[in-house]
């Protein structure tokens, strides 16, 4: 019995060092647990290529619209709207019998007119004759030959008569001006048409322009950046589905001034056309690339966004996290490129930043960087 309490007095003897040495224990787990690892990078300054896009206006290298040249009813539609038609192809007849009859008219006066000269030109010879003989006066061959130049310039207002009449018939039959494909046909055979009337667009589609405007800063930069003023720099198109158009283009011209009240200017690219998969009217993104020397990139994990402002957590000597503010340049797939406010060298957080507060301290460690591949 005595044995038994001299055991319970020991034991509860070493309960008070059980106890702290419990709570020191705990106190430790605490701080270790307090200090989360998170993933930090270093931030880099590398060369990297930017792609800037801009709206473009898609249109066909020759988009003209087929008006009729002469009053009439439409005969007859050789082609259907959307077909391909080639150089000289009958496209429309307006009916020309009212043409025809004016034509056979103007040559008819043509002769006569012919005829009446020439009787007046045989006339004008023979009072020639007769005042080398001194049969008759001088005046009177002034006179004939008067009447001769007057006969002749009826022909030729005659032959001008022919000629109009001529291009009358030849207007009632409408062919295309040069290869291409036809828009909408508004109107049906047997319609009334008036002079100058609509009846299609034909479009060159064998390549396109393509046609995007400029910031002046930006206009200015290009400029700068280019090697030559002969250089021509190639640019991709992206279709309003989101697809890459699969030929790269080149911008061929630049406007001659810039427009005051946007502050912008207007550039040409062209683009050929094989598949015929571009049309007139169509709008597309147009991508420009360029080339910036020791751009610092930001992964888009590490920026949280305060106030329409861009923020980081830098990493301290210490391992404590800072919110820092950046402006950034431009914004690529996966990541920013720094304007300001952020340099090469600095420890950023990579992720996580949800988690944390500013002051905190954390354990660093490495991230995946392969992540800042995504810049190009």
């Amino acid at each position: 019995m005595k044995i038994l309490k001299s055991n319970i007095l020991w034991m509860l003897g070493l309960l008070p060092l059980f106890i702290c040495g419990c709570t020191a224990a705990s106190q430790n787990t605490t701080t270790v647990q307090d200090v989360p690892e998170l993933p930090v990078i270093t931030l880099q300054a590398k060369d990297t290529t930017i792609q800037t896009p801009y709206v473009a206006d898609i249109q066909a290298m020759r988009n003209i619209e087929i008006r009729t040249r002469v009053k009439g009813f439409l005969e007859k539609i050789y082609v259907d709207e959307g077909q391909s038609v080639k150089k000289g192809q009958l496209l429309f007849k307006i009916n020309d019998e009212e043409y025809r009859v004016a034509l056979s008219k103007a040559k008819a006066a043509l002769d006569n007119a012919i005829a009446a000269a020439k009787a007046t030109e045989l006339e004008a010879d023979r009072i020639k004759l007769l005042v080398d003989k001194k049969v008759v006066a001088k005046s009177e061959l002034e006179v004939a030959m008067t009447r001769l130049k007057a006969d002749r310039a009826t022909v030729e207002e005659a032959r001008t008569s022919v000629q109009a009449a001529e291009n009358h018939v030849a207007y009632t039959s409408i062919r295309a001006p040069f290869d291409g494909i036809l828009d909408r046909i508004p109107l049906k055979a047997g319609s009334l048409l008036e002079e100058g009337a609509l009846l299609t667009d034909l479009s060159d589609i064998s390549s396109m322009y393509a046609y995007f405007s400029f910031p002046e800063n930006e206009y200015l930069q290009y400029e700068r950046s280019k090697t030559s003023k002969k250089e021509n720099q190639q640019v991709q198109l992206v279709l309003s589905d989101g697809s890459s158009y699969p030929y790269k283009g080149h911008i061929e011209t630049v406007e001659g001034q810039i427009e005051q009240n946007t502050g912008s200017i207007d550039f040409r690219a062209t683009f050929p056309n094989p598949q015929k998969l571009l049309r007139h009217g169509a709008t597309a993104k147009l991508y420009l690339s360029s080339a910036v020397n020791n751009a610092v990139l930001v992964p888009q994990q590490a920026v949280f966004d305060i106030q329409d402002k861009n923020y980081v957590y830098t990493l301290d000597a210490q391992n404590k996290l800072h919110m820092k503010s950046f402006t950034p340049r431009t914004r690529l797939e996966h990541c920013f490129i720094v304007q300001d406010g952020l340099k090469a060298g600095e420890k950023i957080l990579f992720e996580g930043a949800q988690k944390v507060r500013d002051g905190m301290v954390i354990k660093p460690v490495p991230a995946k960087t392969h992540v800042l591949a995504m810049s190009n």
